[in-house]
Order: C-alpha cells, then sequence, then structure tokens
C-alpha cells in the first residue's frame, strides 16, 4: 500500500536527521516564503539532507521521495498528498524529493502551490528541470544547487584544527576521492561507492529516462571520457572510437551525461561566437570520485586531478551565473587551463601546475600566461601548484607581466 512505502520513508527520514551533518556551503534565500523552492545537483551530493535540514528549522513538514520504484506506478498524486496529510498531520512544508521522477510535475507543483502548501522540490536533473523551471515556474521559484563536498566542506569533517601540512594531505585525499559526503561520513569504500552510484545514474537518470537500447555505447563513451578528463576531445574524433556511432548521437548521448551532472565540457575561447563553435572542447567531470572509481589510471596523475578539482570549483560559478569559463589556446599551441570571463572581459586567467619548480616547466607556463594576457588583455595571472608560492616578475620577447603562484589548497578556501 501507499500509505506503507511512505511510513518506511518516513523512518528513512528520521534516520537521516539523526546523523551528523555538515553545514553546506548552498544557500537557499527566502526558504520561508511561498515560493517554490528547487534544489538542484548530482545524486547522492546532499540535497536532499540539505532540504530536510532547512525545513527542520521551520517546523514540522512532510516528505516524499519519488525516487523509490513502488511509487512508479502511481499516476494520481491526490492519493500521494492523502498519505502525506495522514502520516504527518497536513502539513504546510513539503519536500517532494527527486520531483522529476514524477510524470507533469511542474503542474502538480503549481496546484499545490496555489493551494498553499510551501514546497521544496529537489532534482538531478539539469535541463530536464531548469527547461520546465523556465516554462511553468518563471518568477514563482527560489533556485540553488548542492553539489559534492567542497574543500572546505570536506575539512569540516575533521574534528580538530588542522596544520597547514596536515590540510595539504587533506588536499590529497581530496582531489584523489572526490567530495560525495555518504562514503566519507561513514567510512565507506569509496570506488565501490563512486562505481554503484555511476550505475544508478546510468539506469535511472540516462537509460530508463530516455529508453535507450544502446546501453553498451553509452557506457562505452563514458568510461572513454572518464579516462580523458581535462583533455581535448571532438565528436568526430570520439566516433572513430565508438563503432557505428555517429556525431549526432554522440552529442545525444554526452548531453545526457552532462544532464545528470557526471561531466561537463569547457570551450575554447574566440571573440567570434563561429570559431569558437568548431574548436575542440575540453571534457571534464563533477567529482573527482569518478576518475577515481572509473578511469584508467594506474599511478595518480596530480596535475590532471588538480586541474578538475579547479575547473569543477569554476564552473559552479558560471552555473550561479558569477562568470563564464573557457580554456585558452592560440594557433602556436601556447595554452592557458582557464580564462574567466566577468563582464564582457576576460577578467582573470589561471594555469594549473602541481610542481613548477623545474625551470622548463615554470617558462612554458609562464609564456603561455605572457601571451595571453597579451591577447586577451588581462593582467590577472594565476599558477594554482600543490605548494609553490610567490609573485613574480617575468618577461618574455617584450611581453611582461606579473604571475602569481598559489597553492591550491589556499585559493579552494578563499574562494
Amino acid at each position: 500500500m501507499l500509505s506503507d512505502v511512505l511510513v518506511l520513508q518516513k523512518r528513512e527520514l528520521e534516520a537521516r536527521l539523526a546523523e551528523r551533518f555538515i553545514e553546506r556551503d548552498a544557500k537557499l534565500r527566502n526558504a520561508a516564503s511561498d515560493t517554490i523552492k528547487v534544489i538542484i545537483g548530482p545524486r547522492r551530493a546532499g540535497k536532499s539532507f540539505f532540504a530536510i535540514h532547512e525545513l527542520r528549522k521551520l517546523g514540522s513538514f512532510g516528505y516524499v521521495n519519488f525516487d523509490d520504484e513502488q511509487l512508479a506506478k502511481v499516476e494520481d498524486f491526490n492519493e500521494v498528498l492523502a498519505a502525506i496529510d495522514s502520516l504527518y498531520g497536513s502539513p504546510r512544508f513539503l519536500l517532494l524529493d527527486e520531483v522529476q521522477n514524477f510524470p507533469k510535475w511542474e503542474l502538480l507543483a503549481n496546484r499545490l502551490q496555489r493551494q498553499g502548501r510551501n514546497l521544496f522540490l529537489t532534482g538531478s536533473n539539469s535541463n530536464l528541470l531548469s527547461a520546465e523551471l523556465a516554462t511553468h515556474l518563471t518568477g514563482r521559484h527560489t533556485l540553488a544547487y548542492v553539489f559534492p563536498f567542497s574543500f572546505k566542506e570536506f575539512l569540516a569533517l575533521e574534528k580538530k584544527e588542522l596544520t597547514s601540512a596536515e590540510t595539504k594531505q587533506k588536499l590529497l585525499d581530496f582531489v584523489t576521492y572526490g567530495g560525495f559526503p555518504e562514503p566519507l561520513v561513514k567510512k565507506m569504500d569509496y570506488a565501490d561507492y563512486v562505481s554503484r552510484l555511476f550505475d544508478n545514474i546510468m539506469y535511472k537518470d540516462i537509460i530508463s529516462r530516455y529508453k535507450l537500447r544502446r546501453i553498451k555505447t553509452v557506457r562505452e563513451i563514458a568510461q572513454i571520457l572518464f579516462s580523458n578528463v581535462t583533455k581535448e576531445f571532438s565528436y568526430n574524433q570520439l566516433k572513430n572510437s565508438v563503432q557505428k556511432t555517429s556525431v549526432v548521437t554522440l552529442q545525444r548521448f554526452i548531453s545526457y551525461l552532462e544532464e545528470a551532472f557526471v561531466f561537463f565540457e569547457m570551450p575554447r575561447f574566440s571573440f567570434k561566437a563561429k570559431e569558437q563553435a568548431k574548436y575542440n572542447k575540453k571534457i571534464y567531470c563533477f567529482d573527482n570520485g569518478y576518475i577515481f572509481a572509473k578511469a584508467f589510471k594506474t599511478s595518480p596523475d596530480w596535475g590532471g586531478l588538480f586541474e578538475n578539482a579547479v575547473a569543477i570549483e569554476l564552473k559552479k560559478g558560471e552555473i550561479e551565473h558569477e562568470h563564464k569559463v573557457f580554456y585558452w589556446k592560440n594557433a602556436q599551441n601556447h595554452e592557458v587551463d582557464f580564462a574567466i570571463q566577468k563582464d564582457r572581459k576576460i577578467s582573470r586567467l589561471i594555469q594549473v601546475c602541481f610542481d613548477p619548480t623545474d625551470p622548463k616547466t615554470k617558462k612554458r607556463e609562464e609564456r603561455a600566461l605572457l601571451r595571453a594576457s597579451h591577447e586577451l588583455n588581462c593582467q590577472n595571472l594565476l599558477v594554482l601548484t600543490n605548494d609553490y608560492e610567490a609573485t613574480q616578475k617575468t618577461e618574455w620577447f617584450g611581453l611582461k607581466g606579473t604571475v602569481k603562484y598559489k597553492p591550491l589548497w589556499k585559493w579552494l578556501l578563499e574562494n
């Protein structure tokens, strides 16, 4: 019976409320207002945990999790609402978890709001939710994003003040294992957890949702991307690695992986939109744990792990409409990892270099920054490192600039 399912979900909710909660960076504005509160982010990033602790501040609330196969056949929400009212005492506040799994959820949300319910919704599909929000809930919702732990949240797991040396070691742990909360809090096997999480995402958010038959092809594409995180790729090159797959199909499958917050693409910067569209893109994933669990790596690629961690942090800012993020490369193959655009200008240029103490490496990073600085008219030049810190004036063939070197752990905590 439906009521039995919701009773079990209520017990799970009560158990979760008893668990340790790490205060999140996410901010949900106007939580007590009658606007619909929508919390978006990857599966298992802590969206519902964040929501229930926000709701706990407001008083009692009702809860239903639509990511439950026992609710898959429910078509009439009135049945669900009647069970919630019976179980929770007709609460004004409602948390509808993974709401995208319920048919025509956006119409339901509008109706419940008109009836005086105060709604909190969570979802794990960026495109579906944003499209429906723009169409049906314009001006009547507040949006918040919850991602896996940031480095600051990762450190909050520690119950003591850390020294600089300990913080540096924790950074290596963070870029290796990533920030999905549950395995970190409960000390679970991280590779096993992330592998099972990815399988869950593949089935629920991609294969089942889009009724795909080419399951092996989607998995093969994902595996190739996991093993090439931080690298340039083109759909034509990828097509040669995946048999009997067109560029259009590749684009569609990768878009599904992006909507589920597994990967994101980063375009190459150009002042001309047509040029930008034809260039290769770079691929990154939303949590370093995916690289640890899924990529074919025999040993840690610290440079790549650092770069992906920086890309995630910058992507969060882009999602929050603080800036746009690109990589930069010129015809001579000078390359800068990240070019940050704000107010139509490039405001920062960032290189990621684990160990810049080798003279050749240092020169290569600085020369690319100087060239980009000249072409993009940006003087804010930064190299993120493991341990090296300095501010140095540099010159190359008449190009001059000041480059700041900063350890990644400091930048992540400041950001």
